[in-house]
């Protein structure tokens, strides 16, 4: 082969197409990644411009998350079927990570809504509203579970979320019953759950009754939510209404949002019936 001429790139002009440092190329030839077409008597590096889409490919698959390892073991046995397996798999992956940008994104939405949403609520006013009937998804029960056991339940729970992308970006709330919130045992959910506006087929939910709900805010710490409580007890006797099988409590300030306990935000759904 004559090489004078053929036009062949120095390192420096391959690397500024390929947009790249000279010290990537020479660490892709050290690890036999991607190596010059030859080197001249001075030891002088050359590449082919043909070479580019191999380097292409390389920083497509790096990009992707390939490791090198993983590249180097594919260029050491590289075939056209090969390399449809190989394009084959990676489309795969850009699905999936197109999903979950996508999902994140329906969480962002859902979080910039309700904090918007949180900013115009009057937290010290009680409220009678009739809400439409919501689609939640439960954890485990709870009830009487050890500590142990209660963080288990959590953390299968978020693992759930995750692996079901069922994370809407909604909080996580807690469902206690009746009879626990009338023995003032607030804080003794029987459930936690999260909510669904669209939910997917193939799990398993737990719609929520639809109707009349007393809606109340307490702020602080919760040790001291039984004081809220009593206030919309008062405010249940005033209005003549009795209460429903289900309180559900979740946060509307907390750590994302604030910083003291003191200026936390709680939100108390008191499912009630009339007398």
């Amino acid at each position: 082969m004559n090489k004078k001429n053929i036009k062949y790139l120095s390192t420096g002009e391959f690397a500024k197409l390929c947009k790249i440092n000279k010290q990537t190329l020479f660490y892709y030839d050290q690890i036999g990644l991607l190596s010059p077409v030859f080197k001249n008597e001075k030891g002088y590096r050359f590449y082919s411009i043909n070479q580019i889409e191999l380097f292409h490919v390389i920083d497509l698959l790096k990009d992707l998350g390939m490791s090198l390892y993983d590249i180097q073991q594919y260029m050491q046995n590289k075939s056209p079927e090969s390399f449809l397996t190989l394009m084959y798999q990676q489309k795969e992956e850009i699905v999936k990570k197109r999903q979950e940008i996508e999902m994140k994104e329906k969480m962002i939405e859902a979080k910039i809504a309700l904090m918007e949403e949180a900013l115009k609520i009057d937290f010290y006013r009680v409220t009678l509203e009739q809400l439409p009937e919501a689609t939640l998804y439960l954890s485990r029960n709870i009830e009487n579970n050890t500590e142990e056991e209660f963080l288990e339940v959590i953390s299968d729970f978020i693992g759930e979320l995750n692996e079901a992308q069922l994370d809407t970006g909604y909080p996580i709330g807690g469902i206690t019953k009746r009879e626990q919130v009338l023995k003032g045992e607030f804080s003794k959910y029987s459930y936690l759950y999260i909510e669904q506006p669209k939910p997917k087929e193939g799990h398993p939910y737990f719609q929520a009754v639809k109707g009349n709900f007393l809606i109340g805010y307490h702020i602080g710490d919760e040790k001291k939510i039984d004081k809220t409580y009593s206030r919309l007890f008062s405010e249940m006797d005033r209005l003549n209404l009795t209460l429903g099988d289900y309180a559900f409590e979740e946060y509307i300030f907390d750590t994302v949002v604030k910083n003291e306990k003191e200026n936390f935000v709680t939100k108390i759904m008191l499912q009630v019936n009339r007398k």
